[in-house]
This record gives C-alpha cells, sequence and structure tokens, in this order.
C-alpha cells in the first residue's frame, strides 16, 4: 500500500485551509470568497486520494459564510445547499459545526439577513443540526 503524501502537498487541503484562516479572520470579506470558491473548486477536481467530504464541506460552509458577510444570501445558499444535501450518515460534529456557524452568521448580521432566503436558510440550517451526532451511524 503506498504512503499518501503529507497533508500540506495535497491541493485542495491546502486550499482549504487557506480559506478556512481568511474567512475567519473576517478582514476582507471579498478575499475570503474567492479564497473559498478556489477551495470548493479544488475539491471538484480533487483526485480520490486528495478528496475528502469534510473538507469540501468546509470549502463550502467558508464560502457561505464569506458570502454572507458580503450581504449575498442567495449566494450563501447556492454554496451550502451541498452540505444540507448531505446523507444523516454523513454529519459528522466538525459538519455540523460549520453548518451552524452559517446559522450563527445569518443571525449576527443583523437587518439584511431576515428577508425570505435568509430565513429560510436558518430553518434548513436548524433541520440539518437537529439530529445530535450522539446518535448518527458511524
Amino acid at each position: 500500500m503506498p504512503t499518501p503524501p503529507p497533508i500540506a502537498t495535497i491541493r485542495s487541503a491546502c486550499a482549504y485551509y487557506v480559506a478556512e484562516a481568511t474567512v475567519h479572520l473576517g478582514e476582507d470579506p471579498a478575499l475570503g470568497e474567492s479564497q473559498s470558491e478556489a477551495a470548493v473548486a479544488a475539491y471538484r477536481t480533487a483526485t480520490e486520494d486528495e478528496w475528502a467530504f469534510g473538507d469540501e464541506a468546509g470549502a463550502q460552509t467558508d464560502l457561505a459564510l464569506a458570502r454572507i458577510a458580503r450581504g449575498e444570501i442567495e449566494g450563501a445558499i447556492e454554496a451550502v445547499q451541498p452540505v444540507l444535501d448531505l446523507p444523516v450518515e454523513q454529519r459528522n460534529f466538525g459538519i455540523t459545526s460549520s453548518a451552524q456557524r452559517v446559522h450563527s452568521a445569518l443571525q449576527a448580521e443583523g437587518r439584511r439577513n431576515r428577508g425570505a432566503a435568509a430565513v429560510g436558510l436558518r430553518e434548513e440550517i436548524e433541520a440539518f443540526t437537529a439530529t445530535p451526532t450522539s446518535v448518527l451511524v458511524r
């Protein structure tokens, strides 16, 4: 069995970690969005050895967070929808935590996130995270 490459050499993971740091620092939402778009694209073209559903979901939620910070709710919905479509058995703690960060960002951004699209996304995330990870199939 071949030894996998160190994680820092994997293109998709590197793109995701850069995006994660940029989005969570919160200093430049436009840069966070472009870094997150690059990470999502890297996972779409990743080899089987480079791909991880959890990291891809993290990149998608980072993209949603960046778009919320820019006031782009419809874009955030588009970014996070693949995560919300994951089957229950893939809703691990990391993924549900990432989805909850999107929910929190929607509430924190105030008035501009009170429209029907934002409310609908909050409700969808609440339903997604309603199953405790402790009862999920491993």
